[in-house]
């Protein structure tokens, strides 16, 4: 953490790149309340960096460049930021991936096991000079917002907990089980309003994290208690509104099968993610597909409490065309609709097997 802090320390003029989830977003809210200088872009489109964002880069002219939770970074992207001359750091928690010209940082690296959320290692970083006193434990409640929202309790929830007893319960924390705090506690409500504060257009969205660069308090989020929090409020009404009738939606698509499969068109914004996760606490016994269509192709969020998909969903892309993975139990994937039977049927196939196998262990 300590090598992340002097990164941040040794520059003046950041460029950050960060995911447009909650964690993304709250490791970039983390980074900058700390540093007070630079820009954020979240990454709005998929979950790589590709080359196209170099132009940003280059219009900014920042001093180093940090991507936030974002899986991937196309090499032809650090190539040409490299030959700009300016460093770039990455700190991510998803699959490790080999690149150049460039200060990776994944816990995943160290110990594949490890999937500590980006917000996390973020808050981690800003607090490494002094964990027990350092002034910036005032972001704790950014930290415990991103932490959960990526289906986390990290280990300052605890703490989270003891100094906001009406957002979290002690006993949720104790209960080990993040699905409890993301949809049982008015701080999972907050993660839900950030959520909703993301979708949209780009101008609207840089709005809203402008806002919440400012917050004070998760008060004003939740119940409004400053203009800025009302605005906040406000905003996210219509999409709350979608989102729900969305949810209902799939929500009536269970069956006896073992899979949940919603899709829907590009009428509405993007909720695959939110309705993948609020589906599987509903119902932690299926397999979860939500899948939006959009310019002939499929973006889907898949989830599985007991099945770790991630080696299914990357088996099921054979012979298709689009890309995926993610998570053990937390992938998304792209497919072309043309291909979109055959994957959902290499998928199943996956999943059969890998029950037949459990079975066997057992």
């Amino acid at each position: 953490y300590q090598q992340i802090k002097k990164h941040l320390d040794d520059c003046k003029k950041p460029l950050i790149f960060f995911d447009d989830d909650p964690d993304g977003t709250c490791s970039f809210l983390l980074f900058y309340r700390y540093k007070k200088e630079g820009k954020g872009i979240p990454l709005k489109t998929a979950p790589k960096l590709e080359v196209s964002f170099a132009k940003f880069v280059k219009e900014y002219g920042p001093d180093k460049v940090f991507v936030l939770d974002i899986p991937m970074i196309d090499q032809n992207f650090l190539d040409a930021v490299h030959e700009m001359h300016i460093p770039v750091v990455w700190v991510d928690h998803h699959t490790p991936l080999e690149r150049r010209y460039v200060e990776y940082f994944n816990p995943r690296k160290e110990n594949p096991s490890d999937s500590t959320c980006t917000t996390a290692n973020a808050y981690y970083t800003i607090i490494s000079d002094d964990p027990e006193h350092s002034e910036q434990k005032k972001e704790l409640w950014i930290a415990a917002v991103g932490g959960v929202a990526d289906w986390q309790l990290p280990e300052y929830m605890e703490e989270f907990a003891e100094k906001y007893p009406k957002l979290l319960s002690k006993s949720i924390v104790k209960s080990k089980k993040p699905e409890k705090a993301l949809f049982g506690s008015p701080l999972g409500r907050i993660v839900k309003i950030l959520s909703f504060t993301l979708k949209g257009k780009m101008g609207q969205v840089m709005r809203a994290i402008k806002i919440m660069t400012r917050l004070e308090q998760p008060e004003e989020l939740l119940e409004g208690t400053t203009s800025r929090g009302r605005f906040l409020l406000k905003s996210v009404e219509k999409t709350e509104e979608q989102y729900n009738e969305l949810l209902k939606r799939a929500a009536a698509q269970r069956s006896e099968d073992k899979f949940l499969i919603y899709t829907y068109t590009d009428k509405e914004s993007s909720y695959t993610k939110e309705v993948s996760n609020e589906l599987l606490y509903k119902f932690p016994n299926k397999i979860i597909v939500v899948g939006r269509e959009k310019g002939g192709e499929l973006k889907m969020s898949l989830r599985s409490k007991g099945i770790v998909i991630r080696p299914l969903v990357e088996a099921a892309l054979q012979g298709v065309e689009g890309y995926g993975g993610g998570h053990e139990h937390a992938c998304g994937a792209c497919i072309k609709m043309k291909d979109v039977p055959l994957f959902l049927d290499q998928l199943r196939k996956g999943v059969e097997e890998a029950e037949k196998q459990k079975k066997v262990t057992k």
